[in-house]
């Protein structure tokens, strides 16, 4: 794992739009900060594809803040004045688990266990002293085989609406579903 963990973070700092992003979001220090979903299964699909890299539709910040549980407008106001044109989406995760009746989340590594699919399930940032860090709570195995998992933890409707509704499988052939 730590080997795949090390090829997402060089793909990344081959990437300088997503290198520009993660610069972005690490000037707010945000709490426990990461960008997560298709900033990073995305780029290793495409990757697996040889592809050029895929436009993102959005980028996911989520960041675990409880002593300010509400500023996720805020947060995507200042991303969006630092990297206009970008459709952010930020999310505290000290928030999440009530609106999908869990119990709160510790972390946001914790949270990203309740995503839908495991591969969605990884997230990047900047270490205190500017290195590129890689929290998988599933690991990254599943995702460099070109898999699509579902947590068993949530809905399987769910998982294969989204499989449905965002064509990865029409978009990455090489993907099947686990």
């Amino acid at each position: 794992m730590h080997f795949h963990k090390n090829t997402i973070a060089q793909l990344i700092l081959d990437d300088p739009y997503r290198l520009e992003l993660l610069k972005s979001v690490a000037a707010l220090r945000l709490p426990d900060w990461y960008i997560a979903a298709g900033f990073v299964r995305n780029l290793v699909w495409d990757h697996l594809h040889n592809f050029v890299a895929t436009p993102l539709n959005d980028v996911d910040v989520i960041y675990f803040d409880k002593t300010n549980r509400f500023k996720d407008v805020e947060v995507c106001k200042a991303l969006v004045s630092s990297q206009p044109g970008i459709n952010w989406q930020a999310k505290n995760q000290a928030n999440i688990h009530s609106s999908n009746g869990y119990l709160p989340y510790r972390d946001s590594e914790h949270a990203m266990t309740f995503w839908p699919e495991k591969e969605t399930a990884i997230a990047v940032r900047f270490t205190s002293n500017g290195q590129i860090t890689v929290t998988a709570p599933f690991g990254t195995k599943s995702l460099f085989e070109g898999k699509i998992t579902h947590n068993p933890i949530r809905d399987k409707s769910i998982f294969l609406r989204r499989i449905e509704s965002k064509q990865w499988l029409q978009h990455w052939p090489k993907l099947v579903i686990a």
